[in-house]
């Protein structure tokens, strides 16, 4: 959810309207204000404990990103705050109960694993709003300009105490077995209580303060119940494990949420600069303006994006594209910060500043992406918000029924319904979701696969067709000579030399592809005989160019021209006709009497291109080319790769109209195109994929998913991705579920006990999490 910074802030205080946002901990802002809410510092000294013992899933430290500025929008000011404490739908659910309702705030958007509230509110609202939170035992953060993406570490809990809690729970528990003295067992579980619980009922009264049934007021409820049925060993047994399980899901949670903002460490922070006297000088490299000359040495990484000036390397772009071979780089070509320099040394130019690398909007994409959440998110969402007050009620019931109704024992009931209010908390339900999908957009983003939100990510999965441009896509772009046939008496060497002279003129891409092909020739032979001068040149539109070399006129074109010039032959005719049926551009080397060669030119395949379409294929995923090349070139492309529907002279609103015709019957379609003449395909299609993305700002911005280079293969990766990261999300849903339906029954049945309630829970948090961090492994 961030946005980089505003490089003119140069204040503590940013001014969006006439609404003041403080920046820092708001620890700062309560001196402007000492009379006035004198009180509230009490209350914010109180916390400032708890702020280092985090919240529901408390951390030891964490990467995350600096918060974006406060920013005027139509319907009032969007605030970006972070909460430390929050990083578990059990803070979620209190901070939208108490904000959800307040005078002025019209929109709440929370991002779990950045901990962060973005909130949409009117002007002069913001130390109301900052207040509400505090109120909630949390201490909210504004934005600091002057600060970077960082790693936050808060002071090392302790294990201590926790340990010691533990022998004491046992203590209670083995007193209690032997029959000691009720005093041993009751200091003991008390002790455990006091090291290990205070934080869960501090926060537990004000969930209930609230009107909140949070997992800390349920186990608050759950084990004072147990108390006062003195089942001291299990109160404090109860408490122990729980506050264990925190602890280790913590350390998981932060796997899954440094995943992406470990990105950020592969630029260097410092870059050898060029000074103005001809000095270079490591500086900083958010301080190094665009356009500065920047040295690399061999085994360096890449500080920021620009190209090459002097000197040749090869970098492995892998941590940008994922593709594995190293890329050799000269003058003129695009380098990207954090990329890695292999061999040589070289110089080049800087094009974009620290904060608007490919890199950078990498990492600013997808943690975008954390926020637009999919839609089996949403559903357990829904689902949690019903879940636990249901649970609740049913708890009640079957504490007071049975021994209203059917005279069943008073505490034996009740001690079934604390069990159930254990049960009751749904965060391994809902934290599976987060996880998961956090950890499937970094691994996709690893290999060089950008996606732009959840509900992408799980659309992948239901593609049924998927529709191709030609030019840049499935080919290279790049026209190159496919055939040369020599027709007359002239030698071949010299016909190339020929038609290389007046194909040298041209800018023409078949002109090109010819130059290109006889200097290529030339030196694998080792012919030293260079392309000779042209006299009196002439461009013919339509048709090709013609010159004197030599003291004879040439001329070089299509079989349009060879027949206007009368030197077109019917032999020559069939085989034009042959190749350009296999989708080739035929032209014709003349002199005044015969043709002297046939050359053929040809858009040419990638060579990933037939991999990724079989693939695409095998997972059940038919395949379209839509193209503006003609029919003949379409249908002989897309019988080379294996395409199903090719089809050509697709203009941009021809596209649209065929993508609308797959979707017809209801089939999800996918566009991949990189051209802006694919714009409105890749708009109307369920996911539009962006071709070679790397370095393109408006690719990475428009796209759904885009790749960051020109590998198709990348496609059917990502549908796989897809796939697996559905198929986790339905195995943790399915698990959490199963896990709460089993321990209801047992609790019913009288079987199940508090601690094993606890543990239950607390394992089906940690298998979930797992679960879903297996995917950062693809």
């Amino acid at each position: 959810m961030t946005r980089s910074h505003r490089a003119d802030h140069a204040h503590d205080v940013e001014t969006v309207d006439d609404a003041p946002i403080h920046t820092g901990h708001t620890h700062a802002h309560k001196h402007e204000h000492e009379h006035e809410h004198e009180h509230e510092h009490e209350h914010e000294h109180e916390h400032e404990h708890e702020h280092e013992h985090g919240g529901c899933c408390a951390h030891e430290a964490a990467t995350l990103a600096p918060l974006p500025a406060a920013t005027r929008r139509a319907d009032g000011v969007e605030t970006t705050i972070r909460i430390m404490q929050m990083d578990c739908p059990t803070e979620e659910a209190l901070i939208r109960g108490k904000l959800g309702g307040m005078a002025g705030v019209t929109g709440l958007t929370f991002n779990l694993m950045q901990r962060t509230l973005t909130v949409v509110h009117a002007p002069g609202t913001e130390q109301a709003i900052l207040k509400a939170i505090r109120s909630l035992g949390f201490v909210p953060e504004l934005p600091d300009p002057k600060a970077d993406a960082q790693t936050l570490a808060e002071p090392v809990r302790p294990w201590w105490p926790l340990v010691v809690a533990a022998v004491a729970a046992l203590v209670s528990e083995a007193a209690t077995w032997f029959g000691l003295s009720p005093w041993l067992a009751g200091g003991c579980a008390g002790l455990a209580l006091a090291l290990s619980g205070l934080g869960t009922y501090r926060k537990g009264w004000i969930a209930i303060r609230n009107g909140n049934l949070n997992i800390n007021a349920l186990m608050s409820i759950a084990v004072t119940g147990a108390m006062a049925l003195r089942q001291w060993p299990e109160a404090a047994m109860v408490m122990v494990l729980f506050a264990l399980a925190e602890r280790i899901e913590a350390m998981s949670l932060d796997r899954a949420r440094n995943a992406i903002q470990s990105l950020m460490k592969l630029a260097p922070e410092h870059a050898t600069v060029q000074r103005s006297d001809g000095s270079w000088d490591s500086l900083d490299a958010k301080t190094v303006p665009i356009g500065a000359r920047v040295r690399v040495a061999p085994g360096e990484r890449i500080a920021l994006d620009g190209h090459i000036l002097a000197g040749r390397s090869s970098v492995n772009q892998a941590p940008i594209t994922g593709e594995s071979l190293p890329v050799d780089k000269g003058p003129g070509d695009a380098v990207f910060a954090g990329t890695i320099n292999e061999a040589g040394s070289f110089e080049y130019r800087v094009s974009a500043s620290a904060e608007g690398t490919t890199l950078a909007r990498i990492i600013h994409a997808v943690e975008q992406a954390q926020g637009n959440r999919a839609p089996t998110q949403r559903f357990v969402d829904r689902f949690a918000r019903v879940y636990t007050p249901i649970v609740f009620a049913c708890a009640l019931l079957v504490a007071i029924a049975p021994p209203l109704l059917a005279g069943g024992a008073w505490r034996e009931w009740v001690y079934r319904a604390l069990v159930m209010l254990v049960i009751a908390c749904p965060c391994a339900l809902v934290i599976s979701t987060p996880v998961t999908i956090v950890s499937a957009l970094a691994a996709a983003a690893r290999r060089g696969i950008l996606i732009k939100g959840g509900i992408y990510l799980e659309e992948g999965r239901k593609l049924a067709w998927l529709a191709l441009d030609k030019t840049g896509t499935i080919t290279t772009g790049e026209p190159a000579q496919t055939d040369f046939e020599p027709q007359g008496g002239m030698p071949a060497s010299h016909c190339r030399r020929i038609a290389a002279a007046l194909a040298g003129r041209s800018d023409h891409p078949v002109s090109r592809a010819i130059a290109a092909a006889a200097v290529l020739v030339r030196q694998e032979r080792e012919d030293g005989a260079a392309a000779p001068g042209v006299e009196r040149f002439e461009a013919l539109p339509g048709r090709g160019v013609a010159g004197v070399i030599e003291g004879m006129r040439y001329w070089l074109g299509n079989a349009r021209l060879a027949r206007e010039q009368g030197r077109m032959t019917g032999a020559l005719e069939i085989r034009a006709q042959e190749l350009e049926r296999l989708g080739r551009s035929v032209v014709l080397l003349m002199d005044e009497v015969n043709v002297l060669a046939l050359f053929a030119v040809a858009d040419t395949v990638k060579p990933t291109s037939r991999a990724a379409l079989a693939q695409l294929h095998a997972l059940g995923i038919r395949t379209a080319m839509l193209t503006g090349d003609n029919a003949h070139t379409a249908r002989a492309i897309a019988a080379e790769v294996g395409i199903d529907d090719a089809r050509g002279d697709q203009l941009p609103e021809d596209k649209l109209r065929a993508i609308e015709s797959l979707a017809a019957d209801g089939s999800a379609v996918g566009m991949v195109g990189d051209g802006i003449n694919d714009a409105p395909a890749l708009a109307r299609a369920r996911i539009g994929f962006a071709m070679g993305a790397m370095g393109s700002d408006a690719a990475i911005e428009t796209a759904d998913v885009a790749l960051m280079d020109d590998d198709l293969r990348k496609i059917p990766a990502f549908v796989r991705l897809s796939r697996s990261t559905y198929a986790v999300l339905v195995q943790n849903i399915a698990f959490a579920l199963t896990i709460k339906v089993l321990f209801l029954a047992l609790t019913l049945a009288g079987l199940g006990t508090m601690w094993m309630a606890v543990f239950a829970d607390a394992g089906a948090s940690l298998v979930v999490v797992a679960n879903g961090l297996r995917l950062l492994r693809r």
